[in-house]
């Protein structure tokens, strides 16, 4: 029976560091793939997890839910660690189970991680009372999409979460004074997300830089201001490493979300990852110190000056290079202690010497000062990882940034890619992750891939135009080492007239080892119930895909323009002919599609028998999707040979 129970005092402590891991794959099924046999706590989370609604949450919800109001609730989730519940979570998450009265059973004050992304429907006010009353120990929260959560009970709910790292609210009424509570209450908050807040302008995020850029114009907040009078004093900006805030605001005044991600690159130092809006056009006024168009949006706000706080960015800059030179030209270990032994007979300088010091250094001649900032018009940004990229700014970029290693680029209908092309040389050998939304023909992006593709683990084109004489096989080429390739567009607008060809015995053709995961998606027409076979060469591609990406764990090709079938039968039967008479070999090599795990087949000509040969093939596959696939009818899909391991999906 629930019962009252006094506040934790273990939830109020500081709490300790400890490192950061993905605890949970993306998708649920994905448990059993690692090696196949689960691990006895994971099977009694499942058990859990099974008996949910009619064993653990029907008391609760037939007697209690709706007529009593418990801060705390004795049961046997209180006594789990706080990281099986987040576990068990997840997992009811996954399978769209949780329920009000399941989260009422497991907000319990030992969490340290909470993800509500999988029910934001649940997420309401009075949900929200709950979370600040039992789980005041939270290192992440996760809110996103969640639109039944007015700005007044967010703010109530993180004025009782001071310990948050990390705060996703994206597609949330977060509003400005959510952001202001976040400043006062939240100041170890090192990840923020609030994309697609449309009640927050660029410009209310600016409290994040400290008490110095609180918008005075902006109307006051609506919770109570001695609840922030404390933290609010501190002129320190938040210690965020990254920063989402892409598609904010409303109409806002042109140049304004520019002029607003400038301030933000300069008065953050510790960013790292940011999606801004325009954030490109804030680079290029900062590299080309254009600063007197941010006046006007100063003055109105009243807040410094964009050259004011480019100065003493410089200047912060240039002390933290000084002193690591200091550092660096320090003497042994021996020595240190001999100096630290005399500055303690000698005495301490006054606190006032030392912040003088500090702040205006003596430095040695400008010659002498070659790291970072080598004058007062360089400034090196400490960004890895950026989004919202537009295409004709990119070169202001490439010079404040020079260590990006992830990206993602918009180009516009006309706009001019040659820069692009030219400015991703300054992030060859260490560009990752790179991610293009190109509504334009797939081969303008073939210059800058050969540039950066040799270090590229994962890449996405959205968008692109697609033709026969597309060079997919040389973008292939030049990027060995994916891991991760997605490509979603147009198929191409005039059909193929001669047959593709097979020369699968070259031995130039590209091989993708490391391969786990490949996308293809064509756009298609609702009303067509097949997609038009317009790119009958694209079978060579993919079976050059396959036969060489024998690491492959998910697979997606969706309303592909070019004859299926064919392909994943001739790849199976030959895998199966080379594991027949190479059954004696103790290292025989993985064969095409056998490590699969998920496979997304929808609007294909593939066949029931193949499907059947691929669920034989693959000891791994958990999920198949057959959706819209015209040569499969519903009495096959009734009669298919039965596999309890795979979920097979077909309308």
């Amino acid at each position: 029976m629930p019962l009252f129970r006094a506040v934790d005092e273990h939830a109020l402590r500081k709490p300790r560091p400890r490192r950061w891991r993905l605890r949970n794959p993306p998708h649920e099924s994905d448990w059993r793939a690692h090696e196949g046999v689960p691990s006895l706590t994971r099977l009694c989370l499942l058990n859990l997890a099974d008996n949910m609604k009619e064993v653990w949450t029907k008391d609760y919800a037939d007697n209690y839910l709706n007529h009593y109001v418990f801060r705390y609730i004795m049961g046997p989730f209180n006594l789990l660690p706080g990281d099986l519940v987040e576990e068990l979570m997840w997992l009811l998450g996954c399978r769209k189970q949780l329920s009000r009265a399941a989260l009422h059973l497991l907000l319990v004050p030992q969490l340290k991680n909470l993800s509500l992304v999988t029910c934001p429907s649940l997420v309401i006010p009075s949900l929200c009372v709950h979370i600040a009353a039992c789980c005041q120990g939270l290192w992440s929260l996760d809110l996103s999409g969640a639109l039944q959560l007015p700005s007044k009970f967010l703010c109530e709910t993180l004025q009782t979460l001071p310990a948050l790292r990390s705060l996703s609210l994206a597609g949330t009424p977060c509003d400005s004074s959510v952001i202001r509570t976040i400043v006062c209450r939240c100041r170890f908050l090192r990840h923020l997300d609030v994309s697609r807040c449309h009640l927050l302008s660029p410009a209310a995020l600016l409290p994040l830089g400290g008490a110095a850029f609180s918008p005075s114009s902006l109307s006051p907040s609506p919770i109570p201001s001695a609840s922030c009078s404390a933290p609010a004093s501190s002129p320190s900006p938040l210690p965020l490493i990254s920063l989402l805030a892409l598609d904010v605001g409303f109409g806002e005044q042109t140049g304004d979300p520019a002029v607003a991600a400038a301030y933000l690159l300069l008065v953050l130092p510790g960013l790292e990852r940011v999606a801004l809006d325009e954030l490109t056009q804030a680079c290029c006024l900062i590299q080309h110190r254009e600063f007197w168009k941010a006046d006007e949006f100063a003055d109105k706000l009243g807040i410094p000056r964009l050259e004011e706080v480019w100065r003493e960015r410089i200047q912060g800059e240039q002390g933290k290079n000084w002193r690591k030179r200091r550092e660096g030209n320090s003497p042994n270990k021996e020595d240190e202690t001999e100096e630290e032994e005399l500055i303690l007979l000698n005495g301490y300088e006054s606190e006032e010497e030392e912040v003088a010091g500090a702040e205006f250094p003596d430095f040695p001649d400008e010659a002498e000062d070659k790291a970072g900032v080598s004058s007062q018009s360089d400034l090196i940004l400490n960004l890895r990882d950026v989004k919202g990229v537009s295409c004709d700014c990119v070169g202001s970029l490439s010079h404040l940034c020079p260590n990006i290693t992830s990206m993602s680029v918009n180009i516009d209908v006309d706009g001019d890619i040659s820069p692009f092309a030219s400015s991703i040389r300054t992030w060859s050998n260490q560009l990752r992750t790179l991610s293009v939304h190109h509504p334009g023909p797939l081969a303008d992006l073939l210059p800058a891939l050969q540039v950066a593709g040799s270090s590229l683990t994962s890449l996405t084109l959205e968008g692109v135009k697609t033709s026969p004489q597309t060079p997919l096989l040389e973008i292939i080429r030049g990027c060995p080492k994916l891991r991760d390739l997605h490509m979603s567009g147009e198929p191409p607008g005039t059909r193929q007239e001669e047959g593709a060809d097979d020369h699968l015995g070259e031995p130039d053709l590209p091989q993708l080892p490391n391969l786990c995961s490949l996308s293809l998606s064509f756009s298609y027409e609702h009303s067509q119930m097949k997609p038009a076979m317009s790119w009958t060469s694209l079978q060579r591609v993919l079976k050059c895909l396959l036969i060489g990406s024998p690491s492959l764990e998910k697979l997606s090709f969706v309303s592909v323009p070019c004859p299926l079938n064919g392909v994943l039968w001739s790849l199976l039967f030959g895998a199966n002919w080379a594991r027949r008479h190479v059954r004696a070999s103790a290292c025989f090599p993985p064969t095409p599609l056998e490590r699969l795990q998920r496979i997304d087949l929808r609007r294909t000509d593939v066949l029931m028998g193949t499907v059947n040969m691929i669920m034989r093939h693959s000891k791994r596959l958990r999920f198949v999707d057959l959706s819209h696939c015209w040569n499969i009818s519903k009495v096959e899909y009734l009669n298919r040979k039965s596999c309890d391991r795979v979920q097979v999906v077909w309308v």
